[in-house]
């Protein structure tokens, strides 16, 4: 087991977003963690991340990340990809992906460029071109590499299919699945429920900042109940 999560609680704009949460995921995993808006999805990564204070038990890889700054969790090799992408836009695509090394802090090299140039051939089309006049989903492949030119042990990715086109998200959700077969360990917020069960083995359901339900993501996608009760498809 890399991350073990225990009775998670965290307030977000003095409201309570987390109310012991309880959540695992083993290495080489990708678990989807869905719900609606609100359920405090996002907000569970940013605790993982230590964006946001919270009370409770975050193990990763054998190590307590309580009261840990951001920048150390970053260097244990658990990386996030942020809602909206967060580029330097007057930065180069090749300026950004350097940064990602930034996270490395001694750890074994396991991604460069021609690994991100390989799962994203655009990018090394436009390594030159500053990254504030990608497209969308161009923007959406680079925070992707820049986190994996960190070499993470585990992704965490927030909403990476929002406001992206349908033959956009396809190809990245098929980068996804190949990152995740080659080993990459994942936890994924969606709000495109059907797609993220589709990619990953477990799933989480979030709702009103409790897991309200949890299973095999085959098992969960088949369950027209539990579907409709809890993502209201």
């Amino acid at each position: 087991m890399i991350l073990k999560v225990s009775s998670l609680e965290a307030h977000y704009d003095g409201v309570q977003a987390l109310r012991g949460v309880d959540l695992e995921v083993g290495a080489g995993e990708m678990v989807a963690l869905i719900g609606p808006n609100g359920a405090g999805k996002s907000t569970l990564l940013n605790c993982l991340s230590g964006l946001v204070a919270h009370r409770g038990e975050i193990v990763f890889d054998g190590r307590p990340l309580a009261r840990m700054a951001p920048h150390r969790i970053s260097r244990l090799g658990l990386l996030q990809v942020p809602e909206g992408r967060q580029m330097l836009s007057g930065m180069s695509v090749y300026e950004n992906l350097v940064l990602g090394r930034l996270a490395l802090s001694g750890r074994n090299e396991t991604y460069d460029l021609s690994d991100i140039f390989r799962l994203f051939p655009v990018l090394e089309e436009r390594r030159n071109q500053q990254a504030g006049t990608l497209s969308g989903g161009q923007q959406q492949m680079l925070a992707i590499g820049r986190a994996l030119m960190g070499s993470p042990r585990m992704l965490l990715l927030d909403e990476p299919s929002l406001g992206l086109a349908p033959v956009i998200v396809k190809g990245l959700f098929h980068a996804l699945r190949s990152l995740n077969e080659s080993g990459m360990t994942i936890l994924l917020v969606e709000q495109n429920a059907r797609l993220a069960l589709a990619v990953s083995q477990r799933a989480y359901i979030l709702e009103r900042g409790r897991v309200a339900h949890h299973g095999r993501s085959r098992e969960i996608a088949s369950n027209s109940e539990v579907i409709e009760h809890y993502l209201a498809v």
